[in-house]
């Protein structure tokens, strides 16, 4: 078949989850010897806006990178949508496979569905049903920072989450207030649009696809259960280190909603002895306040920096003993829990969502309250006290697999390609 593939950002560029999946997807679909098209973003400032570069990735594989002017709060860039339909003109995809449109413009799928292009999209978070995406208040200038959002509700999404557009004078903030409400109520219909346009969507996480049913109206026989798939090729057993007091690993970036200022927290009260390694891409100033915070703490924090995901057994899993997923939004699928448990690596993470769907409390892992340091901290305080547990509970590997496999992408590309054909012949 002729694929395209559209996601907001795509790997070297960015390195994300869903990018790194659907780089995953992308090579795999391609070496089956279908014709794969990415369409994707890029932001840089001395290039022309909406011109868009192509690189070939592999036999097989094309990346059109368009290159975007505007943020995120952007509903629609005619730009875009215009490079997406020239590139579909020329590609001619038999079906449309959406990741994320964060970035992009939502007259994507419209443009997709008027051009007879069946499109399926996989749902890595909530942003359909959320500006935001993680149903995390940003709460800027307030306090407390980064709170659970219970709804998505057009007046409280502009005071609570668009008010740092707002101009600050006080005589404007009621006409702030009104313009940023009805630009939320516009970004949702556009949402719910996007919505009735796709043929068929995808959720990694029996979570994600309840809230979407109950919390977005969309009829279940549309979205498909479907965890993501790996490269079993690339993960396996590290060598078991030597010894040395329990190493904690955190692995990702350093937005607040992974929830690494938590994890710094919960780890300064840990009394056994234990290290705490933090990987990922340093993110300016946030990284710059996380390590304010880890130089506070009792216990040794250590920043690594960034890795090649393709060596994340070699850079990262070799290194520690156990890997710990403290994110304060409610997660999806996270692949760092996929990928540590194909690696047997053990895992510490909240009790919600598609967290705990993944890791059961002392049969693959432990499990803490969610957003609750003290419960984090007893149960980084219990592994760090009982290796020999944590490594009986990292064998256990993927839960829901008898061998403790996680799915590998090839199995994946049979479920995804049985998806594209029903659509396509319906």
């Amino acid at each position: 078949m002729r694929v395209l593939k559209v996601i907001s950002g795509y790997p070297p560029l960015y390195v994300a989850g869903s990018e790194i999946y659907s780089q995953t997807l992308c090579e795999a679909l391609a070496a089956r010897g279908h014709e794969v098209d990415v369409f994707t973003g890029a932001q840089d400032p001395y290039r022309p806006d909406f011109e868009v570069e192509m690189t070939q990735e592999a036999e097989r594989l094309r990346v059109h990178r368009v290159n975007l002017p505007r943020g995120r709060d952007v509903v629609r860039q005619e730009g875009v949508d215009a490079a997406l339909i020239e590139l579909v003109e020329r590609a001619r995809p038999d079906v449309a496979h959406v990741g994320h449109l964060f970035y992009l413009s939502m007259g994507i799928v419209g443009a997709l569905a008027d051009l007879g292009v069946p499109v399926v999209f996989t749902l890595h978070d909530f942003w359909l049903m959320c500006p935001r995406g993680q149903f995390l208040q940003t709460n800027y200038g307030q306090r407390p920072f980064h709170q659970l959002c219970d709804g998505q509700d057009d007046r409280k999404c502009a005071l609570r989450c668009f008010n740092s557009h707002f101009t600050g004078e006080p005589d404007t903030f009621e006409r702030d207030l009104e313009y940023w409400t009805g630009h939320v109520g516009r970004r949702m219909e556009a949402a719910r649009r996007v919505v009735e346009r796709v043929g068929r969507f995808i959720a990694p996480s029996r979570h994600l696809r309840e809230r979407f049913i109950e919390g977005f109206g969309v009829d279940e026989a549309r979205i498909e259960l479907l965890n993501y798939g790996f490269e079993a090729a690339r993960l396996g057993l590290p060598p078991e280190r030597p010894g040395g007091p329990m190493r904690f690993g955190y692995i990702g970036t350093h937005s607040p909603s992974k929830g690494i200022d938590l994890l710094i927290e919960a780890f300064a009260g840990v009394t056994a002895p234990a290290e705490l390694l933090i990987f990922g891409h340093p993110r300016y100033q946030s990284t710059a306040s996380l390590e304010a915070m880890a130089r506070r703490c009792p216990n040794p924090v250590r920043f690594m920096g960034g890795y090649d995901h393709r060596r994340i057994v070699e850079e990262v899993f070799a290194h520690v003993d156990c890997v710990v997923v403290p994110s304060i939004w409610v997660e999806n699928s996270p692949l760092v829990i996929h990928e540590a448990q194909g690696c047997r690596v053990p895992v510490i993470t909240a009790d919600v969502g598609g967290m705990a769907e993944h890791v059961e409390h002392e049969v693959n892992g432990l499990r803490f309250v969610h957003r609750d340091a003290g419960s984090l901290r007893q149960q980084l305080d219990r592994a760090a006290r009982d290796l020999a547990l944590m490594r009986r509970l990292g064998r256990r590997g993927h839960l829901h697999h008898p061998d403790g496999d996680i799915p590998g992408i090839g199995e994946h590309c049979d479920r995804i390609e049985a998806i594209y054909r029903a659509l396509v012949e319906a």
